[in-house]
């Protein structure tokens, strides 16, 4: 890649160098090794609850049919960074297109908000589900169903679509070199030949507010869940229903948790090492572990699983 010493437009430019994470040749071979292990591994894991979710009539319902998508969509955002990832482990100049950056720039965020609202929507079931059992049925339909995942995808693929844009028109000088194993917002931005706080400003704004906005929605249907199921008269109808809620609120905690310490202030100076350890933990870790979670934790999620595999 050439790189001129005076500023550059975004259409006169090449692409960028992907620094990933910098070791020997052996280390680079066996850090391929491990991430197509995990790679693989979230796969067939998402991809099982999908095909329990489709094959078992008993799971065909609002909260299943929820996991279902939210399990197909864990398969794209895992899919939008690895692959990229694991070409660059094997690459000798960690060189991605200038297009191709603004791709991935552009589906991980996608995706990555996507989910937020997923997960959002999954607590206003839960809150459905238990506080109004009697009238869950009818409020809770399968129109109602559709039309919140549907709402996820378009939002989620709206809600960053303008600052991408923005961003990708913007200049560009210097090395070109990012820290980081995916185009992140942050690197991208201190690499523009002049700062623009009004898209740092308004980048940072919407991260906040897509994080923000479902999580207060998440901790207010459990909340009300809470104060409900305290209420249940039976410990075994407690106990369930915090089996039901208890799976959803640890994907919740290990996906809040993380991905706000990054993108409450995309622009701010983070250590580079620490920028891909959390990245990596929300971006690769939670979509492996999430099936394992939802699994475990449901009974039903298990025979399904039991039936899969014909054991």
């Amino acid at each position: 890649m050439k790189i001129s010493n005076t500023p550059n437009t975004s259409s006169t430019i090449t692409g960028f160098i992907l620094l990933g994470f910098p070791c020997p040749r052996e280390g680079q071979i066996l850090l391929f090794v491990l991430f197509s292990a995990l790679y693989l591994l979230t796969l067939m894991g998402n991809g099982s609850i999908i095909c329990a979710v489709s094959w078992d009539q008993r799971l065909h319902t609002p909260m299943y049919i929820l996991l279902a998508n939210f399990s197909f969509l864990e398969i794209w955002y895992v899919t939008s960074t690895v692959p990229n990832m694991l070409a660059n482990f094997l690459s000798d100049n960690k060189f991605i297109s200038f297009s191709g950056c603004f791709l991935q720039f552009y589906f991980f965020f996608s995706l990555g908000s996507t989910e937020c609202f997923f997960l959002a929507i999954m607590a206003f079931d839960r809150y459905l589900a238990i506080c109004w059992p009697l009238h869950y049925p009818t409020l809770m339909t399968g129109r109602l169903c559709a039309n919140l995942v549907i709402s996820c995808w378009v939002l989620g693929f709206l809600w960053f679509l303008i600052p991408i844009i923005i961003i990708s028109q913007m200049s560009f000088c210097g090395s070109r070199i990012i820290d980081h194993f995916l185009c992140d917002p942050g690197p991208l931005l201190a690499l523009t030949c002049t700062r623009v706080p009004v898209i740092e400003l308004t980048s940072s704004t919407l991260s906040s507010l897509l994080l923000f906005i479902p999580f207060l929605f998440t901790m207010v249907s459990y909340a009300l869940v809470l104060q409900a199921v305290l209420k249940f008269p039976s410990s075994a109808g407690r106990r369930k229903a915090f089996s039901t809620c208890g799976s959803h609120l640890t994907v919740v905690s290990l996906f809040y948790g993380s991905v706000m310490v990054m993108y409450v202030s995309p622009t701010s100076e983070h250590d580079a090492g620490m920028q891909k350890i959390v990245t990596l933990f929300y971006s690769v870790v939670t979509p492996l572990i999430n099936p394992v979670i939802y699994s475990l934790r449901n009974k039903d999620m298990k025979h399904a699983m039991k039936k899969l595999l014909g054991t």
